[in-house]
C-alpha cells in the first residue's frame, strides 16, 4: 500500500537503453523521447557538452578539442561516467517538475551480460536518481511490447535486432526458454558498408553516411526494383572528396556477412528448442524487433532459410521501451516477475 501511494508522487520511467538509440517510456504517457546515445564531451574536461540528437549531429564534424562518444557497445556500458550523465540528462528532460520522489526505472538489458555489467547498469541508473532499478531482459521486453502471449503454455520466438547486439529468444510460460545474444547487429551492417567502399571504390566514408545507405537502399533480398543512390566522401589515395554511385544489389551483398551470422545464431536457438515448443513454432512462428528489422527483405530472408512463418512487429523501434512500460504499469500490483532482477 505504502510502494502504491509512493507511485502516484513519482514520474516512474521504462529505459530502453540501446546501443544505438534510447527511448523513454513515462509511465501512463507512453514514449516521450527517443534519442541517439551519444555524448560529446569535451576532451580536457570531460565536461559533456550535448547528448541525444544534438549530440550525434556533431558525429565526425568535431574539432579535435570535443570528442563525440556513444557510451555503450554491444549493448552493455563501456564508459561508466558517461553513460551515467547521459541517464541523468534523459531523466531530467523527460521530469515535468511536478514529482515529488525520485522515479522508479524499468530498463532493458541484453540476455548475455554478466552480473558485473548488470551491477554498473543498476548503478548506473542510481546514481542517475533513480528511486529503484528493475532490470528486464530485452527479448523479454521485447516480447512484451510486441504483445506476444508469452504468459501461455506455448512458444513464443522474438528477434529483436538492435544497434549493438541481435537478440533470439524463445518464450513460454512467462519465462524465456532458450535464448542467445550475438554481436552482431545495425553496428556491425554500417561497418562491412564502410569496407565495401573502401575496397570497391577507395571511398572513405563515415558511420552517419553508411547508416544512410543502409536506410535508404540496403536489402537482403531481390528487390523488384533495385535502387541506386550517390554517395559522397573522401578518395583514400587523393585526398580529396569524391562521389560514387552504388546499387542496391552491391550493398545488399556488403551486408550479407553479418546477416549469415545472425542467421545463423536463430537457427542455433531452433536447435536448442525442446521439440514440443518446435511444434508450436511451426504455426506461430517468429515475430522480429529492432531497427534491424526494418531492413528490407529480411522477413522474406528468414522466412526462406528458417522455413518458419516470419512477420515484424507492429512497431519495432519501440518494443523493448513498451515492454518496460507495460510492467510498469503493473508494478504496483506485480513485485517479483522471472525475467527481472532487483
Amino acid at each position: 500500500m505504502f510502494e502504491k501511494i509512493l507511485s502516484f508522487f513519482s514520474n516512474d520511467i521504462g529505459m530502453d537503453l540501446g546501443t544505438a538509440n534510447t527511448l523513454v517510456y513515462l509511465k501512463g504517457k507512453g514514449i516521450v523521447l527517443r534519442e541517439p546515445s551519444v555524448v560529446a564531451i569535451d576532451r580536457n574536461t570531460r565536461k559533456v557538452l550535448a547528448v541525444g540528437n544534438e549530440a550525434k549531429q556533431m558525429i565526425g564534424k568535431t574539432p579535435s578539442s570535443i570528442i563525440p562518444v556513444r557510451p555503450l557497445r554491444n549493448g552493455v556500458i563501456a564508459d561508466f561516467e558517461v553513460t551515467h550523465q547521459m541517464i541523468k540528462y534523459f531523466i531530467q528532460k523527460v521530469n515535468t517538475g511536478k514529482s515529488l520522489l525520485r522515479p522508479r526505472i524499468v530498463i532493458g538489458i541484453p540476455s548475455g551480460i554478466t552480473e558485473v555489467e548488470k551491477r554498473a547498469v543498476h548503478e548506473s541508473a542510481q546514481q542517475a536518481g533513480a528511486r529503484e532499478v528493475y532490470l528486464i531482459e530485452e527479448p523479454m521486453a521485447a516480447a512484451i511490447g510486441a504483445e506476444l502471449p508469452i504468459s501461455e503454455p506455448s512458444a513464443s520466438m522474438i528477434c529483436d535486432i538492435g544497434g549493438g547486439t541481435t537478440e533470439i529468444a524463445v518464450i513460454s510460460l512467462g519465462g524465456i526458454v532458450v535464448a542467445k545474444s550475438v554481436d552482431i547487429a545495425g553496428d556491425e551492417m554500417d561497418e562491412v558498408i564502410i569496407q565495401y567502399f573502401r575496397r570497391k571504390y577507395n571511398l572513405v566514408i563515415g558511420e552517419a553516411t553508411a547508416e544512410e545507405v543502409k536506410v535508404k537502399i540496403g536489402s537482403v533480398f531481390p528487390l523488384k526494383e533495385e535502387m541506386t543512390m550517390e554517395v559522397k566522401g573522401r578518395d583514400q589515395s587523393k585526398g580529396l572528396p569524391k562521389t560514387v554511385t552504388v546499387t542496391s544489389e552491391e550493398i545488399r551483398q556488403a551486408l550479407m556477412e553479418p546477416i549469415a551470422l545472425i542467421i545463423d545464431a536463430i537457427k542455433q536457438v531452433l536447435e536448442e528448442t525442446p521439440p514440443e515448443l518446435s511444434a508450436d513454432l511451426v504455426d506461430r512462428g517468429m515475430v522480429l524487433a529492432g531497427g534491424g528489422s526494418l531492413l528490407r527483405g529480411i522477413c522474406e530472408l528468414l522466412r526462406q532459410e528458417t522455413e518458419l512463418p516470419v512477420r515484424r512487429a507492429a512497431d519495432p523501434l519501440s518494443c523493448v521501451a513498451l515492454g518496460c512500460g507495460k510492467y510498469l504499469e503493473l508494478l504496483d500490483k506485480v513485485k517479483t516477475f522471472s525475467a527481472f532482477y532487483k
